[in-house]
């Protein structure tokens, strides 16, 4: 188990230093810091804090990675040395879980491994797609050059992202903001206007007969509803984590009207820019497909991919198969064998995803447009009923009284 430890030193200049860092020995952390230089002037062990944390803080996002990307690309361009662009990169970054991991890297580069090789030790930021690309552009002398394309590449995904998350936060909002509010009134506010309808007497009207049971059903169960609703959570997660669960799910998403439009043309632009950014870095077309399937986010695409890929390795181009998986709208497979035919599969991609990020973007603003009016025609028509359920037997009694 990794342990954190505080240490002090100076460097070769006299510069006193200090800082964290987290490795499974002390051995460890002094071997890399002799690496850098530094001469040791005390290493204790860091005591367990009783500290609360944002949720995320040190969660290392799409954002985060396109950054360091970007920033490595225009150092290793300029000629710095990598183990010093690292080094700088360490520094700077705030996060702590991913300043430790940067400078295990830059540790792991000096002890003789190949940059992807010490990325790939760390598959909870560096992903098969990234690290894939970066073993190629060793290989081929490019690395500046792969590292501009993936940060253009993870740029356009944390766009893209932020668009659909963007899109769908103000309707949960609203959502949650109703749910609690029509859950406030039954509890709190209806048992007030039932007391005193007892207190007149007579009978009330079905609509308030079954706004009030409602209301005496939620206050006298509450604890029933709501691990009725936490057992559902945990048994709809149970369900999604195994195989057949989760591609039923996910088969379900691309069918959902609006939404699975949105998850549809996503996903073909997720997939054309990765396999063209892939192909344009020199990765074989099949370790390709395989990291596009991985990289796809749902369980009924990448199992198409996985079907092209596999039919490819038999000997057949990639536009047949595409059909057969029946997941990409047909004008993609047609441009794909275009692509093909010309030999410029790559940029045939990349004119895809361009065209498919648009779609996306428009197709996010019309599910937008339409769930506005939705969710306040369903609010309103939520807190109208109660309303009205609970003011027709003031009304009735009015009317009664009039005719008196």
């Amino acid at each position: 188990m990794a342990s954190t430890y505080l240490w002090k030193g100076r460097s070769p200049s006299g510069e006193l230093l200090s800082g964290e860092y987290q490795t499974a020995s002390k051995d460890e952390l002094v071997s890399y810091l002799r690496k850098r230089k530094i001469i040791i002037t005390s290493v204790k062990e860091k005591g367990a804090q009783v500290a609360f944390k944002m949720p995320g803080k040190n969660r290392v996002g799409v954002k985060d990675i396109s950054v360091f990307t970007r920033q490595f690309a225009t150092m290793i361009n300029a000629g710095l040395p990598m183990v010093q662009c690292l080094d700088i990169l360490s520094q700077q970054t705030e996060k702590e879980f991913f300043k430790t991991s940067i400078a295990k890297i830059m540790s792991d580069v000096e002890g003789g491994s190949t940059l992807g090789e010490a990325m790939g030790r760390h598959p909870k930021i560096f992903n098969s797609l990234f690290v894939n690309m970066v073993e190629a552009g060793e290989a081929g002398g490019i690395l500046d050059v792969i590292l501009v394309r993936l940060a253009q590449f993870l740029e356009k995904l944390d766009a893209l992202q932020r668009k659909v998350k963007g899109a769908l936060t103000y309707p949960a909002v609203v959502g949650v903001v109703a749910t609690g509010a029509t859950i406030f009134m039954l509890m709190f506010i209806i048992p007030t206007f039932a007391k005193m309808f007892t207190d007149f007497g007579g009978e009330l009207p079905l609509p308030t007969r079954i706004v009030i049971g409602i209301s005496d059903f939620l206050r006298g169960y509450w604890w029933a509803l709501g691990a009725g609703v936490a057992g559902a959570i945990v048994g709809f997660k149970r369900y999604y984590a195994t195989s057949a669960g989760r591609y039923s799910c996910d088969k379900l998403m691309l069918k959902v009207p609006v939404l699975g439009n949105v998850v549809r043309k996503g996903s073909v632009a997720r997939f054309t820019r990765t396999l063209g950014t892939l192909l344009q870095s020199g990765v074989p077309i099949l370790d390709a497909l395989e990291i596009c399937a991985k990289t796809s986010g749902n369980v009924r695409i990448e199992s198409g991919i996985m079907h092209v890929r596999q039919r490819i390795s038999e000997g057949q181009n990639m536009a047949e198969p595409l059909i057969e998986a029946k997941v990409f709208p047909e004008m993609v497979v047609q441009m794909i064998g275009v692509g093909e035919q010309t030999g410029a599969l790559d940029q045939m991609l990349n004119k895809i995803a361009d065209f498919y990020e648009e779609e996306t973007d428009v197709a996010v603003a019309s599910m937008t447009s339409m769930l506005e009016p939705i969710m306040m025609v369903g609010i309103g028509g939520m807190v109208g009923v109660v309303l009205v359920s609970m003011y027709l037997p003031i009304f009735e009694l009015a009317g009664n009284i009039k005719a008196d």
